[in-house]
Formats: C-alpha cells, sequence, structure tokens
C-alpha cells in the first residue's frame, strides 16, 4: 500500500490547490532564469548582426555599446587598407525617442553604409534599404509595417523592411538607416544651436563623425594581429569580436546579472521554506494517523518515505505547472525570455534537492510522535 498516495487522493482538492501556489513561485524562478538569457541574447544579437571580427573604436574606450566613442568619418579607408582587411563599414549607434500615431516609440538606430558591414543580417519582410536618403529598416517589435512614416530629428522615414528579433540590450527595438541619415540625426546641431555657433565665430559644426569602424579580415588572417595594427594609431583602440562580447556579457549587463540571480536566488529560498511548512502542516494534521502506524508496529523508513514521496510530487507538480505556464505566455513578456532545456533540467534538479531538504522538518516531527497519541481522546 503507497500511504503518500492514498494521503493525496483523501486531500486531492487541497494538495493541487498547493502545488498551484507552489508552481506560480517556481515559474516566476523559471521566468527570471530566462529573462537573463534573453537579456545576454538581446545584447549579442546587436553585435553579432554585422558579422564582422574586429571593431575599431575612439582611444581610450571600449566600443559603442559600453561607452561613447566618437572618431572621424574617414577612419573607415585606413583600417580598410590595412593588411588582412576584406571589408570595413562605418556604424553609429543611438537611442531615441519619438511618437508614433500619438504614442512613444523609443527606438535604437543604427546608421551603416549600404554595402558595407553594420548593416542588417537578413530582412524578414520587404526590402532592404535603396535609396541614400530616408528609408529604414525596422525590427517587428517597433510595431512598425512597410510602408508607414515615423518623424526622426526634422525628417520622415519610410519603413521598406522588417527584421525578427533585432533589439538592444535595454530592450529598444532596432531601426537601420544609411550612414549620412544617422550622421545628420546624431551629430548635426539644431537651427538655434547653429546659428548660436556661427555668431560664437565657430562657424557650422562638421556631420562627419561615426562611432565605430566593423571590419571583416581575411581567411587564415588572425583578427588579433589587425586590431593591433589599429592601435598603433594613437587616437584609436581595436578589439576583436569575442573582446567586444565579452565586454557586452562582463561588463553591460552585468549589474542586471547579479540582480537577476540574487533575485532568483532569493525565490528558490522562499520556496523551500514555503514547502517546508506547507509538509509540516500536513505532518501536523496526520499526528493521528502517524501515530497509528507506530502503533502497529510501522517502522520509521515508511513513515519518512510518505513525507518524502509527498514532498517530491508537490515539487515535480509544481515545477511541471510553472514551467507549462512560462511556456505558454513567454512570447507576452515586454522583452525576449528565453528558455533553455539545460536550464530547466538544473531548475528541476535544484527543486528536487530543495524539496528532500524541506521534507526535513516534517520527518523530525514524524520520528517524534509518541504512538500512544493514537490511544488519546
Amino acid at each position: 500500500m503507497n500511504l503518500a498516495y492514498r494521503d493525496i487522493r483523501h486531500n486531492l482538492g487541497r494538495f493541487l490547490l498547493t502545488c498551484f501556489g507552489l508552481s506560480l513561485l517556481l515559474g516566476v524562478v523559471l521566468s527570471m532564469i530566462g529573462i537573463y538569457r534573453g537579456l545576454v541574447e538581446d545584447a549579442l544579437t546587436l553585435v553579432r548582426t554585422p558579422a564582422v571580427d574586429v571593431w575599431v573604436v575612439e582611444s581610450g574606450t571600449r566600443g559603442p555599446f559600453a561607452e561613447s566613442s566618437r572618431i572621424p568619418g574617414d577612419t573607415r579607408e585606413a583600417i580598410a587598407r590595412l593588411q588582412g582587411v576584406s571589408a570595413a563599414g562605418s556604424v553609429t549607434y543611438q537611442s531615441v525617442e519619438t511618437r508614433y500615431r500619438g504614442e512613444k516609440l523609443r527606438l535604437y538606430v543604427v546608421g551603416y553604409e549600404p554595402g558595407r558591414p553594420g548593416g542588417p543580417d537578413r530582412i524578414a519582410t520587404g526590402r532592404p534599404i535603396a535609396r541614400s536618403h530616408y528609408e529604414m529598416v525596422a525590427d517587428k517589435r517597433s510595431g512598425l509595417s512597410p510602408g508607414d512614416w515615423v518623424e526622426l530629428g526634422r525628417n520622415a522615414f519610410t519603413v521598406v523592411g522588417l527584421t525578427d528579433g533585432q533589439v538592444s540590450s535595454g530592450g529598444d527595438p532596432v531601426i537601420y538607416i544609411t550612414l549620412l541619415d544617422s550622421q545628420e540625426l546624431q551629430f548635426e546641431l539644431a537651427p538655434p544651436a547653429a546659428r548660436r555657433e556661427v555668431a560664437r565665430g565657430n562657424g557650422p559644426g562638421g556631420t562627419d563623425t561615426i562611432n565605430a569602424v566593423v571590419a571583416r579580415v581575411l581567411p587564415n588572417t588572425p583578427p588579433e594581429s589587425v586590431a593591433e595594427a589599429a592601435r598603433r594609431w594613437k587616437h584609436l583602440s581595436a578589439m576583436t569580436q569575442a573582446g567586444q562580447e565579452t565586454i557586452l556579457t562582463r561588463s553591460v549587463v552585468e549589474r542586471a546579472r547579479q540582480q537577476i540571480g540574487l533575485f532568483t536566488s532569493l525565490l528558490l529560498i522562499v520556496s523551500a521554506v514555503i514547502i517546508a511548512l506547507i509538509l509540516y502542516t500536513m505532518t501536523m494534521d496526520k499526528i493521528r494517523e502517524i501515530a497509528t502506524l507506530k502503533l502497529i508496529g510501522a517502522p520509521d523508513r515508511t513513515i519518512i518515505s510518505l513525507i518524502m514521496q509527498q514532498a517530491l510530487a508537490m515539487g515535480v507538480i509544481g515545477f511541471g505547472f510553472g514551467a507549462l505556464l512560462i511556456t505558454s505566455v513567454k512570447d507576452y513578456f515586454p522583452r525576449r525570455v528565453v528558455l533553455q532545456p539545460e536550464d530547466g533540467l538544473a531548475l528541476a534538479g535544484i527543486v528536487i534537492l530543495v524539496c528532500i531538504l524541506s521534507s526535513g522538518l516534517g520527518v523530525r516531527l514524524a520520528l517524534k510522535v509518541d504512538p500512544a497519541t493514537a490511544l488519546g481522546g
């Protein structure tokens, strides 16, 4: 006779309700892990999209994603002439906020030179940019569609194509425009500021400035050798693609990783406490039954098995419901949620371990029960 099964069947409604409440908590834990994975995936997607090997930025900086970087626009020609470079392109990055159909719209603008590295890797819908001005390719998460018009700065841009899954590390959807348009948007002064500079004798400011140069190297050419050659110019700094990804994961999203990790650990501790209290309460409700088992000679391992089987059943059912819930609603989160099988298996193992450890409180209570309690009034 399986005592755990019979006890669960006797109190099936309360047990399932308890498992459902636990599943919500474990679902939040799983979603936090997925949010962190999505945060890293978003950050790396943007830096991996150009499919380049070397990033050249302003001296003393670590790239346009970690801090401000400004270099002259003609730097691309100098990098393209380095030995081992097969192609080079100028890029700019900036966050903008505009209004679309009366609502606020935040966008991450990438300016690139069509035909050179730096643009979108693929177009899901529509076509790439074909004109030098006032066309854009937007990500689907922006809510834009081909043919829509969006005001950026003092100009209106037409959406000609859509990408999929292109967002910044901050969660803003990415749009691509030509380098000339992005330089005008980022570096050109507003008319009042321009008139003020002219009145001060400085003249109109130029816009031939970029944030970085991205380069692809020839086969069998070490990217680090090209980066080292670029560093010989004192006003430039360079890093490989691997170095840029390390900066993103260990610097840009590091605090978010620590905060999400701490919150996840706290939720696991709370889950352990809740499971322990639930099992303790369930054991308290079965004091008379446990005393009767002891009175008729049931060994301690039978009583321990009863409590541990209920704890494991609660953890497995709660984790299953929680995983099913998060899998069903993850596409409706404002940020990308990436659920990897290895993360789910690791969390399942942790939940089982937590259930075993949490059952200790109930086991300790059960082993202290006096068999004479079964004869009490």
